[in-house]
């Protein structure tokens, strides 16, 4: 209860005793009874606690500029096009000189990193395949890696969008595309992120991507997924942005900027056999981590940010398409998707032109910049959540040695990080967001709550408040 439902429900009492002060002929009681209620006005609605913000955390997402996102994507926009095709070696047009001014921003950044953020363009040879890519390229994607403090911590946490765009032919790498909210605005969450929090120290690692050829079939994102798998990254989570910075859509004409969508799978590729039988036994079929990081996303997300609200979509991505999360997901890493909640088709894949009286192209006039803030603002306050936070607890366990009406949980300490203590939470089956949070400081805990009703699932949680993803408990022996 906040504030204002706790003043709103002492003037409801405060009106009963009003309208019924009939019924208490002894002068004295109305008097004991008023000064009772004058109590609980004076002292009640500032006793509550409305929102926990860290603070560090809440400057950061108060430094996201509309018009530093602004100027990213005219700039952006100014490379002519940034198809995955086009030319690399203009130093003023196409997907080469893109890069390097990326590049060159983020490096500009890790000058106020005291050498912790270090960027690089992260480049191999992809052949021609026939469909997308018609002759040999050299695919880039531009990586900054801002280290963490911690040298124990080996979590990394990542942040992408994609920096090619296209016309309406996929593979027309000479004409204009300005490729504005697809993907520059992804692209610009990214840089602005790298911007403010390269002034930081976070435990753990983060790292900030535009990645190429996502238009071409997800190439860039492939490369650094497989990457990422191959030399045993840490990735605990991956934010996509693609398509964050428009507020309206076409046929239906919904203009909305106080949603996001954040799209998740249920269940990873990687869920087989033994793995599989038992989701499906204990019901766990909304509790793949990538659904876990939605619901992270969404409640970090809305503490932060004002005026948004994070819409979770139990799909893997929109309906019959995908995006750069989805490389990650195939290798069990847990990774959403961020987009606009109401997409416009004229402006996206599309030859800029006028066609019946109608604008089309992906052009920056159609965006909406304190959207895109907002937007941003969501990446920021998640990343900086998840990065300051302890690492995960271990071994979360639910107890089975008896039937009973009560739940018994416990774990073992997070492998790194300082904590103050755990979030046991809980919620019904049918609910898709978490409904109750108990703290403890123990490693163990007994709840009022039958594990047939309820699911449960534990998370670290520091000084600060900054909580881990969390953990959905293991059956014990």
């Amino acid at each position: 209860m906040n504030n204002r439902q706790s003043l709103q429900s002492s003037v409801i009492i405060f009106k009963w005793f009003i309208l019924d002060a009939h019924l208490f002929n002894n002068c004295a009681m109305k008097k004991k009874l008023l000064f009772a209620l004058l109590t609980t006005l004076s002292i009640k609605p500032f006793s509550q606690t409305i929102v926990n913000r860290d603070k560090e955390i809440d400057a950061m997402v108060k430094e996201v500029s509309a018009d530093s996102l602004k100027s990213y994507i005219h700039q952006l926009v100014a490379f002519g096009t940034r198809n995955t095709l086009s030319t690399q070696s203009d130093a003023k047009r196409g997907i080469g000189a893109a890069r390097i001014w990326v590049l060159n921003k983020l490096n500009d950044f890790g000058k106020q990193s005291n050498g912790r953020l270090t960027a690089f363009i992260d480049t191999v040879t992809y052949k021609a395949d026939g469909r997308r890519v018609s002759r040999d390229i050299i695919l880039g994607n531009v990586v900054a890696t801002l280290k963490g403090t911690d040298p124990n911590d080996k979590r990394i946490f990542l942040i992408s969008g994609h920096l090619d765009n296209m016309r309406t032919s996929p593979t027309d790498s000479i004409g204009d595309a300005p490729g504005a909210n697809d993907d520059a605005s992804g692209s610009a969450a990214v840089i602005e992120c790298a911007r403010i929090m390269s002034k930081h120290n976070f435990p753990a690692t983060i790292i900030f991507v535009t990645v190429s050829g996502e238009e071409q079939g997800l190439l860039g994102a492939n490369f650094m997924a497989n990457k990422a798998k191959n030399e045993n990254w840490s990735i605990e989570a991956v934010l996509n942005n693609d398509i964050i910075g428009s507020n309206n859509s076409n046929e239906t004409n919904i203009i909305n900027n106080t949603k996001i969508r954040v799209f998740s799978e249920g269940l990873s590729v990687l869920d087989t056999g033994r793995i599989a039988a038992n989701i499906r036994n204990l019901g766990l079929e909304n509790d793949g981590r990538a659904r876990q990081l939605a619901r992270y996303v969404k409640e970090i997300g809305e503490r932060y940010v004002e005026n948004i609200e994070v819409m979770m979509v139990y799909r893997n991505d929109r309906f019959l398409r995908g995006g750069d999360h989805t490389p990650y997901v195939q290798r069990g890493y847990a990774a959403v998707r961020l987009t606009e909640m109401n997409e416009n088709f004229y402006h996206q894949h599309q030859n800029v032109r006028v066609e019946n009286g109608i604008q089309y192209g992906d052009l920056p006039e159609f965006m909406d910049f304190e959207y895109l803030r907002k937007n941003t603002a969501v990446n920021l306050a998640n990343l900086s959540n998840l990065a300051k936070a302890a690492s995960i607890p271990e071994e979360v366990t639910i107890d089975v040695k008896k039937l009973g009406n009560s739940t018994f949980l416990y774990w073992k300490a997070p492998k790194t990080g300082k904590y103050k203590g755990f979030y046991v939470l809980m919620r019904e089956t049918t609910s898709a967001v978490w409904q109750k949070k108990f703290f403890t400081e123990a490693m163990e805990i007994k709840l009022p709550y039958s594990k047939d009703n309820y699911f449960f699932a534990v998370q670290s949680v520091n000084e600060m408040g900054n909580e881990s993803l969390p953990v959905v408990p293991a059956v014990g022996k």
